[in-house]
């Protein structure tokens, strides 16, 4: 199977901001990258996230929504998501 990967190094850069671009109602931030709901914070609700390491896709990220995730961390490929 051929993937389609501009460079190794910015894979994860380049998911995220794909995945932030295809759905309006996600938000992505830089240093560090991570993905929100767009209308985070929801007042009087508690944030939910979660996080990991990134392999072929950013898994945790596809679960943001209503009802679901507030927000997603993705460490680097097969990497944990750094702590700070």
């Amino acid at each position: 199977m051929k993937k389609l990967i501009n460079d190794v190094q910015d894979v994860l850069d380049e998911q995220l901001a794909g995945l932030a671009k295809a759905h309006p109602s996600l938000t992505l931030h830089q240093d560090p990258v991570y993905v929100t709901r767009a209308d985070a914070p929801v007042a009087g609700k508690v944030a939910l996230l979660s996080g990991g390491g990134s392999g072929h896709e950013p898994m945790h990220c596809g679960y943001i929504g209503q009802g679901m995730l507030s927000g997603g961390l993705s460490g680097r490929n097969f990497h944990l998501t750094d702590a700070r």
